[in-house]
């Protein structure tokens, strides 16, 4: 007996793959009449909420919900040949840039329905506020530029929460599609923060990459460069936050906050 079993017979369903595990779920390509789609059954909460938001995008920029039940969910499965980590690692940063500040636009544009109940964007930051007091230095400095953002919110909107080049999938015909959303609300500067410390280290930190992607999404998202700077260092401050309460090493995510604090000093 499997975790998918159930699914498989309810919702007609075919295996089409190897099953996947995650840290929050557990996955397996499927054919639903045919056509391909992804079964997944959720672990974590983050996950289990997130299903609200996809159903409100409706396949606007997201990959669509096919069916739900609980902890189940069966999505629309991307297979086009083309991979914005392998873009961006390629030498096609900039253009994997403007995919995602581009897919960031279509889930951030308004709906005629109102968005699901989502948790505000400032909840999120706790764990950057506890690491600033502990540890001050480069926290503190995330931290500050994180309070000076939450209490002037601009542009407030839905937010995908983890929006990188692994959660931006091709799918043809349809275009740049995401999936695995959290479940927040906030500026939407936040999500255009996130790509810069992805797809990973290497890439994320090669020389004048940062500058570089700072001009581009600047440009492509319409969006204020020194604000930017600010998420920037917020974002990657909130992340190294994150990883240090993990028990795991933030210095690739304090690298990148390093470097937009060092951009809004030269600016």
């Amino acid at each position: 007996m499997t975790p998918f079993d159930r699914y498989l017979a309810a919702w007609n369903l075919v295996p089409d793959g190897a099953p996947m595990r995650t840290p929050s779920s557990h996955l397996l390509p499927v054919r639903r009449g045919g056509e391909p789609a992804m079964l997944k059954i959720a672990h974590a909460d983050e996950e289990r909420r997130g299903v609200a938001l996809m159903r409100w995008w409706d396949g606007d920029g997201a990959a669509r919900v096919l069916a739900h039940d609980g902890d189940a969910l069966l999505l629309e499965r991307a297979t086009g040949p083309r991979s914005l980590r392998r873009m961006a690692i390629a030498g096609e940063d900039d253009e994997a840039c403007r995919i995602l500040c581009a897919v960031a636009a279509r889930l951030h544009a308004p709906r005629p329905r109102p968005p699901p109940a989502l948790t505000p964007l400032r909840r999120w930051f706790a764990g950057l506020e506890a690491a600033a007091r502990a540890h001050g230095g480069l926290f503190a400095r995330a931290w500050d530029a994180a309070c000076r953002l939450l209490d002037d919110p601009r542009e407030v909107v839905p937010l995908h929460g983890d929006l990188h080049h692994d959660n931006v999938l091709d799918a043809g015909a349809r275009g740049w599609i995401a999936i695995d959303p959290k479940h927040v609300i906030g500026e939407r500067g936040f999500d255009l923060a996130n790509l810069f410390a992805n797809p990973d280290a290497h890439a994320a930190q090669a020389p004048g990459r940062f500058a570089r992607r700072v001009h581009v999404v600047a440009a492509a998202a319409g969006c204020e460069r020194r604000r930017l700077l600010r998420w920037v260092l917020a974002q990657a401050g909130l992340s190294a936050a994150w990883l240090l309460a993990d028990g795991e090493a933030p210095d690739d995510r304090l690298a990148i906050a390093r470097l937009a604090a060092a951009e809004l000093e030269r600016s």
